[in-house]
């Protein structure tokens, strides 16, 4: 079973990703990764929605640069939450993949995280409270996380 898909458009966004996979694997959430493209693999991407559906995932996350249509192709496709996570991959230094993604008709909702790394590491845990809500020792795990993250705030306090 994988609770978490995470697509990514391209090989190049690997990297920005890893922020997201770490806070999967430290929450035991299970995932698996994939490259598919909106535009250039359609019939992939479509084709790995449906097998991962059928595995049981819950969530799918989606990464992708400049068009950035990748988590809006997924969420035509299923009824199970989307997260996208739009990447810096040109000039305009992500704004076109966050509008790109966040802008999506109405019925084909895409919950949008930051631009790069730091939404790919908000995807992961909004993906887990999504999943929380139904299993308790992950919601468990995630306010202790809450709890260590306030923790290390007031220790950064004490240094100044």
């Amino acid at each position: 079973m994988v609770d978490v898909a995470i697509f990514i458009g391209s090989i190049s966004d690997k990297e920005k990703m890893v922020p997201c996979v770490e806070v999967l694997e430290k929450l035991g959430i299970s995932y698996k990764f994939h490259v598919t493209s909106a535009h250039r693999t359609p019939d992939r991407t479509e084709n790995l929605i449906r097998d991962l559906e059928e595995k049981g995932c819950k969530v799918f996350i989606c990464a992708a640069g400049l068009a950035a249509h990748l988590a809006g192709a997924v969420a035509a496709r299923t009824i199970r939450p989307v997260i996208g996570v739009p990447i810096n991959a040109s000039s305009l230094g992500g704004m076109d993949s966050l509008l790109s993604t966040v802008q999506m008709p109405p019925g084909y909702p895409v919950a949008t995280v930051a631009i790069d790394k730091v939404g790919a590491r908000n995807a992961a845990y909004l993906a887990a409270q999504i999943l929380a809500i139904y299993d308790f020792e992950l919601e468990k795990k995630l306010k202790e996380l809450r709890e260590e993250m306030s923790r290390a705030v007031e220790e950064s306090d004490k240094k100044l």
